[in-house]
């Protein structure tokens, strides 16, 4: 996993999203086609504002809604459905999106998205980190063993608290106790993995990803078992971490 850190989270956005428009452009050149997986939350801002600036021919790419709650409709200010329909996909209109929709009977959807991204074969992941170390919405102790492409997951409070804190919901009690999350096993078949964690909120849980046991205790620690992974931190994410 190579770790760069960028002086603000402004930098870290642009350098990660030429980094993924690179990745991008090499596999429709390749391809003649773009599978891609995209994060959602508030460490994903910058790079998604930088991404859909990016020279992309967005007509030959296909992404991936990484989660979604379960119980909230489309339009709730907290759907990540419409937080990527508003910052990407209304934006830059890729040949196709297929979205989590946690409205529906989640087990029949998770194995809808399940048949499509098997036959979609992922050139490059955007993903985050929680405050809790998940990712996606893999909460510790994570499923690192499932071999299901899309899961029902239970959020820990921990998570929760850190939806309320970003501003998503006015009170725990609002936050949904569920979600339909990509598996840990699904994210590490992408064929490049870019992790984008900005923010001081984020530093300890940075600091047990690069540093503590790979474990399900830990989610995010695993990506440090993909052959190609870029983890952008700025100042602050970094600030507990030395690089040698």
């Amino acid at each position: 996993m190579e770790t760069i850190i960028s002086e603000n989270k402004q930098v870290l956005g642009k350098k990660a999203a030429q980094l993924g428009a690179e990745l991008i452009r090499k596999a429709i050149l390749e391809n003649g086609e773009a599978n891609i997986i995209v994060a959602t939350g508030a460490s994903q801002f910058e790079m998604l504002g930088e991404l859909v600036k990016q020279d992309i021919d967005w007509s030959k790419v296909r992404g991936f809604h990484l989660d979604e709650y379960i119980g909230i409709s489309e339009l709730h200010p907290a759907s990540f459905r419409n937080y990527l329909k508003n910052r990407l996909v209304d934006i830059v209109s890729p040949m196709e999106f297929n979205y989590v929709n946690g409205s529906d009977n989640p087990n029949e959807e998770c194995a809808r998205l399940e048949k499509i991204i098997t036959n979609h074969p992922i050139d490059v992941a955007f993903v985050g980190i929680g405050e809790n170390s998940h990712l996606a919405f893999n909460d510790p102790p994570a499923d690192f063993e499932t071999d299901s492409a899309y899961l029902v997951v239970e959020l820990d409070e921990a998570c929760r608290r850190q939806q309320m804190g970003e501003g998503w919901f006015p009170t725990i009690n609002d936050v949904p106790k569920q979600a339909i999350s990509m598996s840990i096993k699904q994210i590490m078949k992408s064929k490049s993995i870019i992790c984008s964690v900005p923010d001081l909120r984020k530093a300890e849980a940075v600091k047990k990803m690069i540093q503590d046991e790979i474990s399900p205790e830990v989610p995010a620690s695993v990506l440090r078992n993909h052959p190609a992974t870029w983890l952008f931190l700025d100042k602050d994410a970094a600030s507990l971490i030395s690089i040698n």
